[in-house]
C-alpha cells in the first residue's frame, strides 16, 4: 500500500524542527515547532521497511508534524549528498478516508533505504520503488519526495544533530 497526500502551496513561513536522539535506542526524532492547528486525520503512519526498519510520520489535523527513525535500514554513506535546491514550500494533507477528524494508525510494508552525506547531516529516506519524483519542503528542515501520484517516495532530514556521545 502507498501514502498518498494532499500537496497543498504554502505561502506563510515554515515551521523549524526539533530534533532529538534517544541515546538508549538511537530513535531520531523530527518535530515541527509551532505548527498551526488544523481538523482531520491524529496518529502515526508507520512506513515498515522489508528488513525490519521502521519510519513512522506524526499526523496532527491532517498534516505531518513530525518525522520518527524507530528502527534504522543501514545508511549508505555518500561524500556528499544534496537536497533539492528548488524545493517548493508545501502542505501536505494526509487524507482520512472519512469525513472530519479522528485518530487512526495506518501501517504499510515497503522497501526503505537510507543515505546519508559523511557527517550524517542530510539524510535522505528512498520509500518503495524508485520512481520519478518531486521534492516539496515541509519544514525548515524536512522535505518529501512525491511522484506524480503524490504518493510519498521519499523523505529528507537536513541539518541533523549529530548522535550524543558518538556510535
Amino acid at each position: 500500500m502507498d501514502i498518498t497526500v494532499r500537496v497543498q502551496q504554502h505561502a506563510g513561513s515554515l515551521a523549524a524542527v526539533d530534533y532529538r536522539w534517544d541515546t538508549d535506542t538511537a530513535i531520531l526524532t523530527a518535530n515541527l515547532r509551532d505548527v498551526e492547528r488544523a481538523e482531520g486525520l491524529s496518529g502515526s503512519v508507520e512506513l515498515a521497511g522489508n528488513d525490519g526498519s521502521w519510519l513512522i510520520l506524526d499526523v496532527k489535523g491532517g498534516s505531518i508534524h513530525g518525522v520518527e527513525v524507530a528502527v534504522w535500514p543501514d545508511v549508505k554513506k555518500l561524500p556528499s549528498l544534496a537536497p533539492p535546491a528548488d524545493a517548493a514550500s508545501a502542505k501536505l494533507a494526509v487524507p482520512s478516508g472519512r469525513e472530519g477528524g479522528g485518530v487512526a494508525l495506518l501501517q504499510t510494508e515497503t522497501t526503505l533505504l537510507a543515505e546519508a552525506d559523511a557527517a550524517e547531516q542530510t539524510i535522505h529516506f528512498r520509500v518503495g520503488a524508485s520512481r520519478p519524483a518531486r521534492t516539496v519542503r515541509i519544514a525548515s528542515d524536512i522535505l518529501v519526495d512525491v511522484d506524480e501520484h503524490d504518493t510519498i517516495k521519499g523523505i529528507w532530514l537536513l541539518n541533523v544533530p549529530p548522535f550524543p556521545g558518538g556510535e
